[in-house]
């Protein structure tokens, strides 16, 4: 089959057929989606080696339940063990010995096909396009802010990074009561943002004094972006941190400890929120497509990317 292989450098090339294991699903992959993590994959992020990629839509092509067969998919991205003590609080994307499919020992989907046990799949509804179906990893990811802390009406929240990841966080904020403003680099970027109602500021905007949000969110995918959240983040207040990268974020320590600031790592959430806010379009994802390109142009699409205007790309397999 057809895939993107990174090994030093990103290649086209192609690759055995993957063997499903018992209780695992063989999928072919619809569409996937390019995101900052599988750009920094290709900077050294995680010594990955393999097929990256994992924010897909796919249908069932072979499992071994046949509630499963031929429906369209998506699929949670970690692969717990299923008996440790944080698999037993159901916090398998904190298994000590998952996998990660596309990022940790695991074959991604920037292929025609990719294995995924069935336990990690969700079916689709059918009043989510394949294009929308695609963002649903990077939904449950901003939904997962929700799980870990509570978000009361009208709580002030800043967040900075106004790219695929931020535009998503805003939003999913926004759903829950928040007074959002989205802090960004970018007109065309924080003019969508306006769209939905969200406030927005430019970087370095006279209003964007030191200590002035309660909560502040680092979406900008650098290391920058962690020491603006703290910048702005009030005494007592919280930095939740969304941002991955390959290399060290510095920060102001003393700021964090004098002001007593809590820091918030937040990494993957849950699927069953995200596809139910795309259901209800309560969270829109189609004006975040910059372009879409076929499988066999994947490098031309990861090029592509570099363009400052860029949000999202897809690769289409269909």
């Amino acid at each position: 089959m057809k895939s993107l292989y990174f090994h030093k450098e990103l290649s086209l090339r192609e690759v055995p057929m993957p063997r499903r294991a018992p209780g695992e699903a063989l999928i072919k992959v619809l569409m996937a989606g390019i995101c900052g993590t599988d750009r920094e994959i290709l900077k050294g992020y995680s010594e990955f080696q393999g097929i990256p990629g994992h924010e897909f839509v796919g249908r069932v092509a072979e499992c071994d339940t046949s509630k499963w067969m031929g429906k369209r998919v998506v699929g949670e991205i970690n692969l717990a063990c299923g008996h440790c003590s944080w698999c037993a609080k159901g916090l398998g994307r904190h298994c000590p010995t998952r996998t990660v499919m596309g990022i940790v020992n695991r074959p991604g989907a920037f292929a025609e096909y990719v294995t995924l046990p069935e336990a990690n799949l969700h079916r689709v509804p059918d009043e989510v396009s394949d294009q929308s179906a695609v963002f649903t990893e990077p939904v449950a990811a901003a939904c997962e802010i929700l799980e870990q802390m509570t978000i009361t009406p009208g709580t002030r929240m800043a967040v900075i990074g106004d790219g695929r990841l931020g535009l998503l966080v805003v939003q999913v904020l926004k759903q829950a009561g928040a007074d959002v403003t989205l802090i960004g680099r970018h007109a065309s970027k924080l003019d969508l943002a306006k769209t939905w109602g969200v406030r927005v500021l430019c970087e370095g905007a006279q209003e964007l004094a030191a200590s002035s949000f309660p909560i502040t969110v680092d979406a900008t995918g650098s290391p920058r972006g962690l020491g603006e959240a703290l910048r702005l983040a009030e005494p007592r207040g919280t930095v939740v941190m969304k941002s991955t990268f390959h290399g060290a974020a510095n920060l102001d320590a003393t700021k964090l400890v004098v002001d007593e600031v809590t820091l918030l790592g937040s990494r993957c959430g849950l699927f069953a929120p995200a596809l139910d806010l795309l259901r209800g379009r309560r969270v829109t994802v189609e004006s975040l497509i910059t372009r879409t390109f076929p499988l066999n142009q994947g490098l031309e699409a990861f090029a592509y990317l570099n363009q400052n205007s860029v949000l999202k790309v897809l690769l289409d397999m269909r």
